[in-house]
């Protein structure tokens, strides 16, 4: 008797456990909405993100811009002692770093935020445009002191 038992017993069991194991479609809908949401909210967040950062650097560039005016301004100042031929040289140094910066302010400002991907690219081309601007800078004070 106990033979015939068995094959029913598991059968039963297996049915249960199939019951049991899968979900239903309200259920499968649930989780897929939860998920969704989650991975809007992750965007929503990163998007965020991005915005702050593009900000922020908008406001780091904007400092050094208005430093390199303020050179601008000071080696003005500081080369008006200089011989007539030389003080011409400069101020032909000075207007193009002047153009450069307002160039470089400008690019900054019209700069519109496309995505995550671009903002890198544009970020790398700036800094290393950024560092050239601060090299010219520096070799023209240097320049001005031998």
């Amino acid at each position: 008797m106990n033979k015939k038992l068995m094959p029913k017993l598991f059968g039963a069991i297996c049915i249960f456990a199939l019951m049991t194991s899968c979900t239903s479609a309200e259920q499968k809908v649930e989780t897929a909405e939860e998920k969704v949401e989650e991975a809007h909210d992750e965007l929503v967040s990163a998007n965020e993100d991005y915005l702050a950062e593009v900000s922020g650097y908008k406001t780091e560039t904007a400092k050094e811009i208005a430093a390199n005016d303020l050179s601008i301004v000071e080696f003005n100042a500081r080369i008006s002692k200089e011989k007539k031929e030389t003080l011409e040289e400069y101020k032909k140094k000075i207007a193009e770093l002047n153009k450069n910066n307002t160039d470089m302010k400008l690019r900054m400002e019209n700069y519109k935020a496309e995505g995550k991907d671009q903002w890198e690219t544009f970020k790398t081309e700036y800094n290393h445009d950024m560092e050239e601007l601060g090299k010219a800078f520096k070799d023209l004070s240097v320049k001005n002191v031998k």
